[in-house]
């Protein structure tokens, strides 16, 4: 039952923002994916999973140049998750953990990742930028910790590249309709399988602490 409001509540909110997101892309182009994917780098709430999608799909329309668009979605996104691990490191971490709810991250869920990039270092930042929801987390541990910034740019790059590649493709191959309802719905239901990714993946990693 929880799971089904859940999954309710998600479809809710992609009908309403996608639709946003659609208007504002086809308007601006690559300074519109820019700049929302530097917004999620920063853990803001938006969503990766309908931006390359979208990117993806006007690309695939004529409007936008697929691997311009799969650039400019990885340096913004890279640009946001350094915003954050620079805050974790000169803030340090008691005051991140009094106000990280003020950005929708619970303090349990923050909790779990710093002791898992405690345990597993530098695989996690590569990893976990393939995994939705909590992708940008990690870069609060990492600042925590003061990981060398190389390693922490090469690990989250890659790992946000190749999670940019796997939208976009998927928005230009499998988003080939001019039925703005179909795009946004299959978008919905792609962002859904995702959830439940990272469903599996936060049991896992429960289980792995």
């Amino acid at each position: 039952m929880i799971e089904f409001v859940i999954i309710s509540s998600i479809i809710q909110i992609i009908t309403g923002s996608s639709a946003i997101l659609y208007s504002f892309i086809k308007s601006f182009g690559y300074i519109a994916i820019f700049v929302l994917m530097m917004l999620e780098g920063i853990s803001l709430p938006v969503p990766s999973e309908v931006i390359m999608p979208l990117a993806g799909y006007f690309s695939a329309t004529g409007l936008l140049f697929l691997p311009f668009a799969i650039i400019a979605g990885s340096i913004g996104n890279l640009f946001g998750i350094l915003i954050d691990y620079y805050i974790a490191y000169y803030l340090g971490k008691d005051i991140i953990y009094n106000n990280i709810e003020k950005i929708h991250i619970k303090r349990t869920t923050l909790n779990a990742f710093d002791r898992w990039f405690e345990r597993n270092g530098n695989i996690v930042v590569f990893t976990t930028r393939m995994v939705p929801v909590i992708r940008t987390i990690v870069s609060f541990p990492a600042g925590f910790a003061r990981m060398d910034i190389k390693k922490f740019i090469l690990y989250s790059f890659a790992g946000s590249l190749i999670w940019d590649i796997i939208l976009a493709l998927f928005g230009y191959y499998a988003l080939p309709s001019n039925n703005a309802i179909l795009i946004l719905l299959s978008t919905g239901i792609f962002i859904i399988t995702l959830y439940i990714i990272y469903k599996l993946h936060s049991k896992s990693m429960k289980k792995s602490l």
